[in-house]
C-alpha cells in the first residue's frame, strides 16, 4: 500500500513542487489521505519558494505553490517514502545513486505515467519556459498515476 509520495527533480523549484501541489489537490478528490513533498536532487535553491513564473502558472491553473519550499533528498526519504517518483531520468539516476539496499521506497519515473509515445522526462520549464506546457504534462501524469496506483 502506498501511503506517501516524493516527487523529486534537479532544483526543487519548478517541476517537483508542481506535482506535489497537483497530487495534494487531487488525491482528496479520490478519496485518498496520502502524505506528498517534492524535493531537489541539488541543493542550489534550499529554502526558497518554487520559481516565480511557476508559482504564476500553477495559480493560473487552481494550484497553489507559496507554501511550499526547496529541499534537497536526504537519505531518510527512501525509508520516510513509500513511492519517490522522479522528473527524468538524470534525476531518477541521481535517485538509485544515493539509494542504500535497506531502502524500502519504490523508485518511478514520472514519464511512466505518460500516454505511450510521449518522452519519458518531463521537460523543465527551467530552461524552456515552457510552464503551460510542463503543468499540463504533470497533470495528465498525475491523474494516470493516481487511476494506475489506487484504482476505485
Amino acid at each position: 500500500m502506498i501511503n506517501s509520495v516524493l516527487f523529486v527533480c534537479l532544483g526543487n523549484i519548478c517541476r517537483s513542487p508542481t506535482a506535489e501541489a497537483i497530487f495534494r489537490e487531487k488525491a482528496p478528490r479520490r478519496g485518498l489521505s496520502v502524505i506528498a513533498d517534492s524535493a531537489g536532487t541539488a541543493g542550489w535553491h534550499l529554502g526558497k519558494a518554487p520559481y516565480e513564473p511557476m508559482q504564476t502558472t500553477a495559480a493560473e491553473f487552481g494550484y497553489d505553490l507559496s507554501p511550499l519550499r526547496a529541499r534537497q533528498v536526504a537519505q531518510k526519504d527512501f525509508s520516510n517514502f513509500d513511492l519517490i517518483i522522479a522528473m527524468d531520468q538524470q534525476s531518477l539516476l541521481d535517485l538509485k545513486a544515493l539509494t542504500l539496499r535497506a531502502n524500502t521506497a519504490h523508485l518511478r519515473l514520472m514519464g511512466a505515467y505518460i500516454s505511450a509515445g510521449s518522452p519519458p522526462d518531463i521537460p523543465d520549464p527551467y530552461y524552456t519556459r515552457d510552464f503551460v506546457g510542463a503543468l499540463k504534462i504533470i497533470e495528465q501524469a498525475i491523474d494516470n498515476m493516481l487511476a494506475a496506483q489506487w484504482p476505485k
